[in-house]
């Protein structure tokens, strides 16, 4: 194998590592919210948004990629688009790659930012290496693993109003918070799928902690109050509480799924997936809809 195979080789599995899939479930909130909240297709937007959009998933995802190996390795979703096996030999050169992304970034934001973007965006960069990172291990502690998973959603949000300056408004604040809960339902949900083989390697989560069926009520309550907090958001933008319920209806008949059958909460889960795109198509017209209202 040549050096230019091997480097193109390399490039591949850090890019799968980096989950394509995904990319737009960070980049989005980021771009959407700084232009909803009045800033412009400025350098902060597209820095913003850029790094959100790659940088950002390669740091939380190649790091949990490294220090998940043992467990990627008997996992059978690993190996296409849910994430890749990362070849050993590509571990430090992972980290190093996240590293030298996502460091020009943040400290561009810092600069063309504040004191209060900077705080968020270290809040947010905090708990994705915690997420995964030993000794941090986040995504190990049952509940815990489902606020940080979604304060990874959430804070490009965050961070694209502390930009911009946006002042804090009851629906704002209920818009933030239904989009909290809707991350802690999706992770909690994905969870479910791997309850058995968490339990066999001795990881811990939220799903391993309720049991697959109690965990898949509980993230239909939390998407469904994500809902009901969503309306409290006034009109036209509570129409988003409509949202969670494809969630609700593609989760609903793992409700009573035994643990020993975990795994085909896997449906449900690809089915999540390519929800996500559709919800953020119709978020974007509603976004529309508001910026002509």
């Amino acid at each position: 194998m040549t050096t230019t195979t091997t480097a193109s080789a390399a490039a591949r599995q850090l890019v799968a590592s980096s989950r394509p899939i995904s990319w737009i479930n960070t980049a989005y909130p980021f771009a959407a919210a700084y232009l909803a909240a009045g800033g412009g297709v400025d350098l902060t937007w597209v820095l913003g948004t850029l790094y959100f959009l790659v940088p950002y998933n390669l740091l939380m995802y190649g790091v949990n990629d490294v220090f998940d190996y043992e467990s990627d390795l008997r996992n059978p979703r690993k190996g296409g688009i849910e994430g890749v096996v990362l070849d050993r030999r590509l571990h430090r050169l992972t980290l190093v790659a996240a590293a030298v992304t996502n460091v020009p970034f943040l400290l561009a934001l810092m600069l063309l930012g504040s004191a209060a973007s900077t705080s968020v965006l270290a809040v947010s960069v905090f708990a994705v290496i915690a997420y995964s990172a030993p000794r941090l291990r986040f995504k190990e502690r049952p509940v815990l693993d489902s606020i940080t998973s979604s304060t990874h959603f959430v804070s490009p949000a965050v961070v694209a109003l502390a930009l911009v300056e946006a002042p804090v408004t009851a629906p704002l604040v209920a818009t933030l918070a239904a989009f909290f809960l809707w991350g802690m339902a999706s992770q909690a949900f994905g969870a479910v799928q791997d309850v058995a083989a968490d339990r066999a390697a001795g990881l811990a989560s939220v799903a391993t902690w309720l049991g697959a069926a109690r965990t898949v009520r509980a993230a239909m309550a939390t998407y469904a109050l994500a809902g009901v907090v969503m309306v409290t958001a006034g009109w036209p933008a509570g129409l988003a509480a409509l949202l969670v319920v494809p969630y609700i209806v593609s989760i609903a008949p793992f409700r009573a799924l035994p643990d020993e059958r975990c795994e085909e909460a896997h449906a449900g889960w690809r089915r999540f997936l390519w929800l996500n795109p559709v919800s953020g198509f119709a978020v974007t017209q509603l976004l529309i809809v508001m910026a002509l209202t």
